[in-house]
């Protein structure tokens, strides 16, 4: 594996110059080229369209699932569906990822589509990054799509990041929530240049005391654009959060739309959104430690986003 993969797979899924003991599938330019299962995790190829299953057993517990995917040819359009089946009572890791390595003058895209059936009582955190690099004109373009489906009790946290070099980006999150199931969503996002990033999520809250807390923060450069497009639906007693925070630099765009619905009496729904630029006072604050404008813009973005 080059330099440049490996990289790639320590930027989106912390992998260090090899692919860890736990179950992994790598998936490299279109195809799957490395896959480990484990005793609890199964992991198996699609014999229908291109993808894999990932199959959790019933209680366990501690286990860490690696599934990223690099694209390092220019031209390539890669589509993948996969699907996680998590037991009841488990408690497991999921990281994902993709880096776009172009060099090329022709567009690489990547669309996944993951479906995540979440069994009663199990818990799972899921990380997904997302980066662009490399020295060609073509662009970097990444469409996720994420559906959660979350049996009574069940918890998931999902932390999905942009990092930098994506020129295009339109995510796609839907969640359906049974009773007492609680969702978080963390989404980190940066643009700079032309990029273009469109966040679409809906969640509904269908069962009895079911929660779901969104938190999205971005920073948008030059003259890129974002549009985040929150939708949180209470068709039981539930709770629902929504808070969108953005600093906005030179001239970028960024719209927060939020919809938010109660078909219950008992569903308490509440959204908060807040763009702005960087605070003049924390520049200051930060150029009397010897800070040029440019370092000082750094430390207070990186901070924000982390």
């Amino acid at each position: 594996m080059e330099n440049m993969e490996k990289n790639l797979l320590e930027t989106i899924a912390d992998i260090r110059g090899f692919m860890p003991g736990s179950a992994f599938n790598l998936r490299k330019n279109g195809e799957g080229v490395e896959r480990h299962s484990t005793e609890h995790v199964k992991i198996s190829a699609k014999t229908d369209k291109p993808g894999i299953d990932i199959r959790i057993d019933a209680n366990t517990v501690g286990e860490s699932i690696h599934i990223p995917v690099i694209l390092t040819e220019s031209g390539i359009k890669d589509v993948v569906y996969n699907d996680f089946y998590i037991g009841e009572n488990c408690d497991v890791e999921i990281i994902a990822g993709c880096g776009i390595h172009n060099d090329g003058c022709d567009t690489s895209q990547h669309d996944g589509i993951h479906t995540f059936h979440i069994g009663k009582n199990a818990k799972i955190v899921y990380s997904e990054k997302h980066v662009g690099e490399g020295n060609g004109s073509g662009e970097r373009i990444l469409n996720p799509t994420t559906v959660i489906h979350m049996e009574e009790g069940s918890y998931a946290k999902m932390d999905m990041s942009q990092i930098k070099g994506v020129d295009s980006t339109m995510r796609k999150t839907e969640a359906n929530l049974g009773p007492k199931a609680k969702l978080v969503i963390n989404e980190k996002l940066m643009t700079h240049g032309k990029q273009k990033a469109y966040s679409d999520v809906t969640v509904n809250l269908n069962g009895e005391d079911s929660v779901v807390q969104i938190v999205s923060r971005s920073v948008g450069k030059d003259t890129s654009v974002q549009v985040f497009h929150p939708i949180a639906v209470g068709n039981n007693k539930s709770r629902a959060h929504i808070q969108c925070d953005s600093i906005i630099m030179d001239e970028a765009k960024i719209s927060s739309i939020p919809e938010i619905a109660a078909n219950h009496v008992d569903a308490q729904i509440v959204h908060e959104a807040a763009i702005g630029k960087i605070n003049n006072d924390q520049l200051i604050k930060l150029q009397t430690f010897g800070l040029s404008d440019e370092e000082a813009e750094k430390v207070i973005v990186e901070g924000f986003l982390k």
